[in-house]
């Protein structure tokens, strides 16, 4: 073999042994480790996915989110309070809708033992009671659970001269349906709900008058605008007393010689 490709193999050698030797350098660099801490955080309990209305939880509901302290909320629930509290929050039921990632705090969930689904999302004080409805006095079944409604009393009253004469009264306004049948949640793509029974929220005094109407004449329900509601209106008023003759306001109609007239026009 020649001096010049002895020379040149011997090159060719050290240079394939430096560059394998560089690569095997950058290859095994040690990489950097990025630590990153989280300062004045701690860990809250979020629900996992959406829970509806009186969805009974369990385990799967909930997990632990990092939540910076200065966040934290009296209500919500820590880790500190024990690995235990998602053990007891097992068959807790929802008293209102909750997203997913939303913090869990007591007032939003209720355990078993404390009451069903209807008493835990009637509030503190009021009174839920039911009457009766169908297609012409509920607005062709078309209220949902969380509408607001005009509550009318429809009977027959004899007069002094003994006719008889048929009066409307509105008993409440702007009452809030709990429940219709059942159902205590509006169902997505439901345009109504099914059911016989409308479940009102109305004070003791007015479920007492409820009561008393319903065992007087015909209950109808009148649909209000949700823009009374987003408008801030008044709530619900205190209720017609039905002992008392209401002549000042009323309106007589006559009729192919039969009169009548309708009490509470305003």
């Amino acid at each position: 073999m020649k001096r010049a490709q002895l020379i040149g193999m011997t090159i060719a050698i050290v240079a394939g042994a430096l560059a394998f030797f560089m690569m095997r350098g950058i290859v095994n660099k040690p990489q950097k480790v990025v630590v990153t801490e989280q300062v004045n955080a701690t860990e809250v309990l979020v629900a996992r996915s959406d829970m509806g209305l009186g969805v009974v939880a369990n385990e799967g509901h909930f997990r632990w989110q990092t939540w910076p302290k200065d966040a934290v909320s009296p209500g919500f629930i820590t880790r500190s309070s024990g690995a235990a509290v998602v053990r007891e929050m097992t068959g807790a039921i929802a008293r209102a809708p909750i997203m997913a990632g939303e913090p869990i705090t007591s007032n939003k969930l209720i355990k078993a033992g404390q009451g069903g689904v209807l008493a835990a999302i009637l509030p503190a004080g009021m009174r839920a009671i039911s009457t009766k409805i169908k297609e012409e006095t509920a607005v062709g079944k078309m209220i949902l659970p969380n509408d607001h409604v005009d509550v009318i009393l429809s009977r027959r009253l004899r007069t002094k001269g003994g006719a008889e004469e048929f009066i409307s009264d509105t008993l409440f306004r702007n009452v809030r349906v709990l429940a219709i049948g059942q159902q205590i949640e509006a169902r997505e793509g439901k345009k109504g709900a099914e059911g016989s029974t409308a479940t009102l929220e109305l004070t003791p005094r007015q479920a007492e008058l409820l009561a008393l109407a319903n065992s007087m004449g015909e209950i109808s329900l009148s649909l209000r605008s949700v823009a009374d509601l987003i408008a801030g209106g008044a709530g619900p008023s205190e209720g017609l007393d039905l002992s008392k003759s209401r002549t000042s306001n009323s309106v007589k109609v006559t009729r192919y010689g039969v009169k009548s007239r309708a009490y509470g026009v305003n």
